[in-house]
């Protein structure tokens, strides 16, 4: 390695993919310093390239293991140092060339650099990671264990890939903006407008402007003809785009949900009443008419979110519906559901087989949005107890119970820490059998102390988030045993992974 100081950020190029970073790098250059031939040794949670110098610990966007690259500091902290990745000297063997056109700047599919069995060799050392530097947890391999080699430990099972890892989102949500990221080289051509009107996701690290996205490769078609026709209808008409820093303009977000029965529903987010809305709506109603439910919502407030506002049916039902084995759910506009149907399901079928029900147990189902797990599991348990904060989700599973004719099920609205207390478990039972799919913030450390004190047989423990998941682990290893841990790539090509891992009382 060599450490040299550098010209002006002017005087260097960058491979295309890597100029938006390098942007960055420009404006907020701490040292103005390079370091040559680092190799990077590891990965972050978040897809962030690590190397070590000098005893100092070095995070490089778009770096991954195995390449040998040339940094430049960016940002320095007591114990770690930021860089931005300037050259690849020796690439490895896991990087590929990203297949959107939009990495770089985009804020999502961070992960498209590296090859699809590289993303999973990050995810399953993601998960380890966390089991044993958090939580504690003596882990060893499927194999390890047939072979006899490592008795007493929790066993990991290799990561259960994607079916899709293109075009496999149900949900999507879309900005509309009036100005754009540009990258550099587009800086320097008078004819690139950074104003207009613009419908796509926001820039990485960059709130008022968004990358005007050609394609998508999250969500099958017609997504993204779907867009391109919003975009261009309100460009032809002079529809004002908004301007989240003046807080003006009429056409704010837009959401496409489908299912796996191939149906539609199109969300649009208007910032104020206007008469050109209808019209709108019906031109798009019109040019696909394969979208089943057609709605819209008035958000007049700083921020985007809508879960607190009235959503008006434009056309069709307000639902959708998906299916999941002989279940039927109803989707409805502020419905959750998991983003990756498909996967969905083979993570729902890895919680029902570790919960290994027989028939006579009762189980909670905790943090259980609209019900998809607790009416998954019903027909193998006495009964089941569903506990949500939301009040609409805990409507929304009732629902759904009803529509699958389950009779086996309760759902009950409250904050989980203070629902479930001595005189709701008095009333309701016991638990045999534990199933928790917490946020990414995981369980509340009130609840996994009642969780000790109620002491079912079985915990089968859900998670986004594999750090505080092994943390909640940790405090539950007085009583509990990790037996089975599983890994679920629901998100290809970004960071996220799915843990499900079983938890067995101590005798």
């Amino acid at each position: 390695m060599k450490l040299i100081s550098i010209l002006p950020a002017s005087n260097f190029r960058l491979p295309a993919i890597f100029s938006f970073y390098t942007f960055a790098a420009s404006m907020n250059n701490a040292d103005n310093i390079v370091i040559e031939n680092v190799p990077v040794i590891d990965i972050t949670h978040d897809g962030m390239g690590v190397a070590k110098i000098d005893g100092l610990v070095y995070f490089i966007r778009h770096a991954i293991p195995g390449d040998v690259v040339n940094i430049r500091i960016s940002k320095r902290r007591r114990k770690l140092t930021e860089a931005r990745l300037l050259e690849i000297v020796n690439k490895s063997e896991d990087r590929v060339s990203p297949h959107c056109e939009h990495f770089g700047t985009c804020g999502g599919c961070t992960l498209q650099h590296i090859s699809y069995e590289g993303q999973l060799k990050f995810k399953q050392k993601q998960v380890e990671d966390a089991l044993t530097r958090i939580g504690k947890i003596q882990i060893s391999s499927k194999q390890q264990q047939e072979a006899g080699l490592a008795a007493a430990t929790a066993t990991v099972n290799p990561i259960l890939a994607a079916l899709k890892t293109t075009f496999y989102r149900n949900r999507l949500e879309y900005t509309f903006s009036n100005k754009r990221w540009l990258n550099p080289e587009e800086l320097s051509d008078k004819d690139i407008s950074a104003t207009g009107g613009f419908l796509g996701f926001h820039a990485a690290g960059v709130f008022f402007k968004v990358v005007d996205i050609r394609k998508c490769y999250h969500q099958p078609d017609p997504s993204n003809e779907m867009r391109l026709w919003i975009k261009q209808y309100a460009t032809d008409r002079a529809l004002p785009f908004f301007d989240i820093m003046k807080q003006e303009g009429l056409l704010r977000n837009v959401t496409f949900r489908n299912t796996t029965t191939n149906e539609w529903m199109v969300i649009f987010a208007f910032y104020h009443e206007d008469e050109k809305i209808p019209l709108l709506m019906e031109d798009f109603s019109k040019q696909f008419p394969m979208v089943t439910s057609l709605q819209y919502v008035i958000n007049h407030k700083a921020n985007s979110t809508t879960f607190d506002l009235p959503v008006k049916t434009f056309k069709g039902p307000d639902h959708i519906f998906e299916t999941m084995e002989n279940l039927r759910f109803k989707i409805s506009a502020k419905s959750f559901y998991q983003t990756n149907s498909q996967q969905a399901y083979e993570l729902y079928k890895i919680a029902r087989n570790f919960a290994d029900l027989k028939g006579d147990e009762l189980v909670y189902d905790l943090y259980t949005g609209t019900g998809t797990i607790a009416l998954f599991v019903a027909s193998q348990a006495k009964e089941v107890i569903g506990i949500d904060h939301t009040a609409d989700a805990i409507k929304d599973a009732e629902e759904n119970a009803r529509l699958n004719n389950i009779y086996n099920v309760k759902f009950f609205a409250g904050d989980l820490k203070d629902t479930m207390n001595d005189s709701f478990i008095s009333k309701h039972g016991m638990p045999d059998v534990v199933i928790t799919d917490p946020p990414r913030a995981g369980m509340h450390p009130d609840l996994v102390k009642k969780l000790l004190e109620t002491a079912p047989q079985k915990i089968v423990y859900v998670s986004c988030n594999p750090s505080t998941q092994a943390r909640d682990l940790g405090m539950l290893d007085t009583q509990y045993s990790v037996e089975k841990v599983q890994p679920v790539d629901m998100f290809p090509h970004t960071a996220h992974v799915e843990n499900v891992v079983l938890l067995v009382k101590r005798i």
